[in-house]
Parts: C-alpha cells; sequence; structure tokens
C-alpha cells in the first residue's frame, strides 16, 4: 500500500507542475498525451484507494490559477472542462451511460479546438468584460486584450445581456509568419498554436496581442433557457444571429454511428483545415436533458471529447525483454508504461533487432516516443535524450536463449536465432500463431492461455487443440477458468474447422506467407492438396508470389510431416477447401490500387472493399503516385484533394456504381 501512496504523491506532483506550466507559463514539459495518460492513472488509483487521495488533488481541478498580473474574475456559472475518450469503444459506453439513464439523446459534434478557452459578458449588448477559464471559478480578465480580435463583436446591435463561451485560436499560417518574424529578429519560435494564442492573449500590452491576429469559433451558451432555447444547436444557430463566429462544422446526428461518420471526415479532413483542431466534442442537444445529467465535480455528464490518438505518443522505457519467435528468432522487446496509442493501450512496443537498439542509442528508463507501424504494430522511434537524468542503463544484446540457455547463432548482419528445435518457446509462439485472429481465428485462445495450456501438458501440437476437449475437467480446476469459460472455448476450437482453408494456410506458418498471400494461393488452387501438388514453375506464374515464396511453399509441403499433419487435421474434420468468392479478372480492378474517401451510399466501406479484392484490385489507405483510382463519396476528406493535385483517375459515387452494375 505503501508504493501506491507514493505513486499517487508522484503523479500529483507530476500533474500540478504541469497545469503550473501549461496554464500559468503557457510553456509545458510534457506533451497533453502524457497528461492525460497521468490524469486517468491519478483517477484510477484515487477511485481504488479514496483514502490516498489528496484533498488539493489535480483531479479535481479544471485549469490553472489566475495569475497575479491579470485582475481576477469570478465565474457566476463555473467553466468546467470536459472528460475525454479515445476510441470507439468509450464513445459507445458513453452514449449507453446516458440510455442507461433513461434517456435517448440526439448529439451535436463540434471540431475541438485547440486554442484557449474565454468567456465573452455583455451588458446591454456592449462588451462588459472577458475571461479566461482560469481555475473554472475564478479566472482572469483578459479584456484589453481580447477587443483586438476583430471577430468578437464590441455591440450586438441590441440590448441584450449574455454570456457566451468559445475558444481564441491562432490560425496555422498566422503561426508560421510570426515564427519567420521572430527567427529574422533571434527570438525562440512559439512551439503551437495553442500556445500562441494563449502566450499573446497574457502579453499586457494590448497592441502586442493585435499584431498576432488571433481569432475566435464561439460555441457555449451557459444559460440558453433564459432566452427560450431549448437545445444546444439552436443555442449555436442564436449566438450566429447574434453576430458571433460560430463554426459551420458542427452537426446534429442521432446516434453513436452518426458520431463515429463525423469523426471519421475530420480526421481525414483535419490537415486541411486552416487552424488545428485536436479532437471532436460530443454533446447531448437537449437542454433540459443536460440539466437532468447533471455533471460530476470535473465534468459534465452531457458531454464528452473525443481526441485524436497523438502523432507522437510519449512513455516510459521501463525494460527490455527478449522473446523468441515460432522461427527461433531472438527480438528485443520494450516494456513501457501504458500509454494510449491510436486509441488502443500499449505496453509493449518491438526493437527489431539489435542494431535497431544501438542506432536509437535505447537505455531502460527513457522517456521514448513510439508510434504503430501501419496502425498496426506498435514500435519505438526515438529516445528522448534532452529528458535523460543520468539513472538510465545503456541496452546489452542476451547472448543465450532467455527461455531454454542455448547459444543464439547471429545470421546475417543483425538477427540472432535459437536453434534448439526442442526450444519450447518456438513451439508455444507456433500455436499461438495458429490460433490468432488471422489465422483459425480461436477465439478466447489468447498468448497467456495458451502457454498455461503448453505448461500443464494439454496443448503441445496443432492437433492438441481439437483434444483439448479431453482435457475439460481439469481446465475448470485451473485458476480462472469457469465451467462457461471453457465451454466457449471448446465451442470456437469446434467452430474454427468450419473456417475457409486460407486460414490454415496462414495458420500453419509457411515461411513468408502472410494472410493476402494465403488468401489468393486458396481462391487459386480452391483446396490445400492441390495446393501441396503444386509446383515451383505453377506458383511464380501467380501474381504477387515471387521466386522465394514459391521454394518456400513447395519445400514446406515436401516434408513429410507437414503432410502428416494436413491429413490428420482433415480426419479431425477441418475443411480443407476455399469458402470465398475466386478472384475474377476485370480490367477495371484487377492489379490496380484504390483509395475510397467519404461516405458511399449504396454500400458500406467494407463491402467496397471486398468487392473490388473479388476482382483482383488492391484497396490501400493512403493516396501516392501508385494509387490507380480514388473513389469519392459524399464529404471526402484531404485524400480527394490529394488526388486532385496528383492527377490520378478520380471517380465520383455515380461512376463506381455504373461500374459495379456492369459486372
Amino acid at each position: 500500500m505503501e508504493v501506491i501512496k507514493k505513486r499517487i504523491e508522484e503523479l500529483t506532483s507530476i500533474l500540478n507542475q504541469a497545469n503550473y506550466e501549461y496554464y500559468n507559463l503557457d510553456n509545458p514539459s510534457i506533451t497533453d498525451q502524457e497528461y492525460d495518460k497521468y490524469l486517468r492513472e491519478l483517477i484510477n488509483l484515487e477511485e481504488k484507494y479514496p483514502e490516498y487521495q489528496d484533498p488539493n488533488s489535480p483531479t479535481k481541478r479544471v485549469g490553472g490559477e489566475a495569475i497575479d498580473k491579470f485582475n481576477k474574475v469570478r465565474h457566476a456559472i463555473p467553466m468546467i472542462s470536459l472528460s475525454n475518450v479515445f476510441n470507439e469503444e468509450e464513445i459507445r459506453d458513453f452514449d449507453k451511460r446516458i440510455r442507461n439513464a433513461g434517456f435517448k439523446p440526439e448529439y451535436v459534434c463540434e471540431l475541438k479546438i485547440d486554442g484557449l478557452s474565454v468567456s465573452l459578458h455583455y451588458e446591454h449588448g456592449k462588451l462588459k468584460f472577458a475571461a479566461t477559464r482560469g481555475d473554472g471559478v475564478i479566472g482572469e480578465d483578459i479584456t484589453h486584450n481580447v477587443k483586438t480580435i476583430k471577430t468578437v463583436p464590441l455591440d450586438l446591435g441590441r440590448d441584450i445581456d449574455i454570456e457566451v463561451r468559445g475558444e481564441i485560436y491562432m490560425n496555422k499560417a498566422t503561426l508560421e509568419k510570426l515564427n519567420l518574424e521572430r527567427e529574422k529578429n533571434g527570438e525562440v519560435k512559439l512551439q503551437n498554436v495553442r500556445n500562441a494564442a494563449a502566450g499573446s492573449i497574457r502579453q499586457l500590452d494590448p497592441k502586442i496581442a493585435a499584431k498576432r491576429h488571433l481569432d475566435t469559433w464561439i460555441y457555449h451558451l451557459p444559460n440558453p433557457l433564459d432566452y427560450g432555447i431549448l437545445t444546444h444547436y439552436e443555442a449555436l444557430e442564436y449566438m450566429k444571429e447574434l453576430g458571433f463566429k460560430v463554426n459551420p462544422a458542427s452537426r446534429l446526428v442521432s446516434d453513436v454511428d452518426g458520431i463515429l461518420e463525423f469523426i471519421r471526415e475530420y480526421t481525414e479532413k483535419r490537415k486541411s483545415l486552416p487552424y488545428e483542431i485536436d479532437g471532436i466534442v460530443i454533446k447531448v442537444n437537449d437542454i433540459r436533458m443536460q440539466q437532468e445529467l447533471g455533471a460530476t465535480a470535473k465534468y459534465p455528464r452531457w458531454a464528452t471529447a473525443y481526441k485524436f490518438p497523438a502523432e507522437e505518443v510519449l512513455t516510459k522505457l521501463v525494460d527490455i525483454k527478449f522473446t523468441v519467435g515460432r522461427t527461433g528468432q531472438v527480438t528485443p522487446n520494450a516494456v513501457l508504461e501504458p500509454v494510449l496509442v491510436m486509441g488502443s493501450t500499449i505496453r509493449r512496443a518491438t526493437l527489431h533487432n539489435e542494431d535497431y537498439c544501438r542506432a536509437l542509442d535505447l537505455r531502460i528508463g527513457d522517456i521514448v516516443s513510439i508510434k504503430k507501424a501501419g496502425d498496426v504494430i506498435p514500435e519505438v522511434v526515438e529516445a528522448k535524450i534532452d529528458r535523460r537524468i543520468g539513472t538510465e542503463k545503456p541496452f546489452s544484446m542476451i547472448q543465450t536463449c532467455p527461455i531454454c540457455g542455448t547459444s543464439l547463432v547471429k545470421k546475417g548482419n543483425v538477427d540472432y536465432f535459437c536453434e534448439n528445435e526442442a526450444c519450447p518457446k518456438k513451439n508455444i509462439e507456433s500455436l499461438i500463431h495458429y490460433a490468432s485472429r488471422n489465422a483459425m481465428n480461436i477465439d478466447g485462445l489468447g498468448d497467456e492461455i495458451i502457454e498455461d495450456f503448453y505448461n500443464e501438458g494439454f496443448i503441445r501440437t496443432i492437433p492438441d487443440f481439437y483434444l483439448l476437449k479431453n482435457h475439460k475437467e481439469d481446465i475448470i480446476e485451473l485458476e480462472g477458468y469457469g465451467l462457461k469459460k471453457v465451454t466457449n472455448l471448446l465451442l470456437a476450437i469446434e467452430e474454427s474447422k468450419q473456417n475457409s482453408v486460407e486460414r490454415l494456410i496462414f495458420g500453419l506458418g509457411i515461411s513468408g506467407i502472410g494472410a493476402k498471400n494465403a488468401k489468393l494461393l486458396a481462391s487459386t488452387f480452391k483446396d490445400i492438396h492441390q495446393l501441396a501438388k503444386a509446383t515451383y514453375e505453377e506458383l511464380t506464374e501467380i501474381r504477387d508470389i515471387g521466386d522465394i515464396l514459391a521454394r518456400n511453399i513447395v519445400d514446406y509441403f515436401a516434408n513429410p510431416a507437414n503432410i502428416n499433419l494436413i491429413h490428420t487435421l482433415e480426419d479431425m474434420g477441418i475443411n480443407m477447401k476455399y469458402l470465398g468468392v475466386a478472384v475474377r479478372e476485370n480490367e477495371n480492378f484487377t492489379d490496380k490500387k484504390f483509395v475510397i474517401t467519404g461516405t458511399i451510399s449504396f454500400v458500406s466501406r467494407d463491402e467496397a472493399k471486398a468487392l473490388i479484392e473479388s476482382y483482383g484490385g488492391k484497396c490501400v489507405d493512403s493516396v501516392s503516385k501508385k494509387t490507380d483510382v480514388v473513389i469519392v463519396g459524399d464529404a471526402p476528406g484531404s485524400k480527394y484533394i490529394k488526388a486532385q493535385e496528383l492527377g490520378i483517375t478520380i471517380w465520383n459515387e455515380e461512376k463506381f456504381k455504373e461500374i459495379v452494375d456492369s459486372l
């Protein structure tokens, strides 16, 4: 428990310092992503161990304190901040909580502007004062600088008392121009648009703020019922009528699917916007529903903010562990402080090989930058050397297998292998691969469970998966394995027997054969026995199957042990035939690369991709010179613009439907 208490104290200290730097100095030393990670960890710990919670915990605060050089302003209605969500599951949970409370909400989706929150107060239609959020209750009077912002009306032209709230921001082009001038003058460049806006609005001399060409988006009316307004969307329209600058991207949606579509659209459009956004704000539209849902001490229950995945995600490299793959290759892996990357929590990341670690000069204890390669496999891309404190430990490559102790053999320039055929870890990795999602997709058989069953002697070879039912009673007796869990697992194993054969081909682990090539082989030869008879010459005639892959396939099926394995699996009832649609050639699709952007009305995105691939086309995520066709639906993003710039063939929805209907 002492460890928990110390961690809470450490997180409290880190976050308090970060708040001071962010809100008071406009000079943060940690990223927003790191701040969110630490805050989440502290919230979770305080919920589990409330006895260790600091009365002044940063989880109870909204922003920073008002700085002394400005007069302080008390907000009549507190300016509380929003909770954050990071992926589709959390968005659905937010919606579920509201529906479970007995409501059927509509939502308004808005762009989350990366700037500085502001409250504007008018008396008899004239601007009386403007204030920052501050700590949510006490803010700073910044009227003298806000008056320099041309989009803030000084007189509404009608006799009305009103408060509106929004964001002060700086356009990307303004920051770029400002930094060029600062560079010429030998001044330090401003880090980003948020810091630039915040720093500008806190200048004592309004002439400096005026030169920064700040702007505003107004997005909140704190007391709409006082004006007879019953929905948030109506409030946005009302504020627009009063002369405030309201972002036109706001959209009323009826359900979670509408929210997700809005997020997808502006994830694509984000780079092409003239200002920075760092997420999407989601609000319940009905004002009385908002009031009934209420708020916690820190967040409203009727609104949340989806945060875009950080382009650079920082966390601590806690350790470097070595793993043995199914081929015997030994790979260093980063053990990380848990961190959100592209919407999922990452605790480990690949370090590839010894040379990679040395090139990055990685040290245990470093703050490192990580990303997902192809949005799938997390990897470490940089050590933040300027964040080192002197206690970090340099990387050292091991010389013996971490599982069986056999001396490693270096092959080629960088890779190390354990050549012990009896090494347990090699066998375990082969079994994990066989049961994985893209292979036989046996739900419930995760890595740790397979390792447990291997150690218990239940599964040592691939056929043992289908004999696991003989150990049902023994498994139920293990800790963490109840009757329902084991029954579902055995059912999933039986269901895997009906898979189309491409999953088996991939699961067998033929060197170099991934899921896509496995499907290509299955659709070409129709069953695994025909594939086993295929010659080297026949294989090399297939698109995407080159010399090396053809040789690997021939060698695999030339091994009697592998043929025996296939016969054994067939006798156990595993399907050996291709159940999908054969790839048909078509001049519009075959051997061409496609990108889809926007919403296609007559077919879902997944269905469109499947259709293209069934005619030999390939769908890719990004537009490049190698892209053949970009299919453009409703509300296309920046991919459409890039396609136009590169002169790539563009099909609108009507063209795509015309071609599809003719097939």
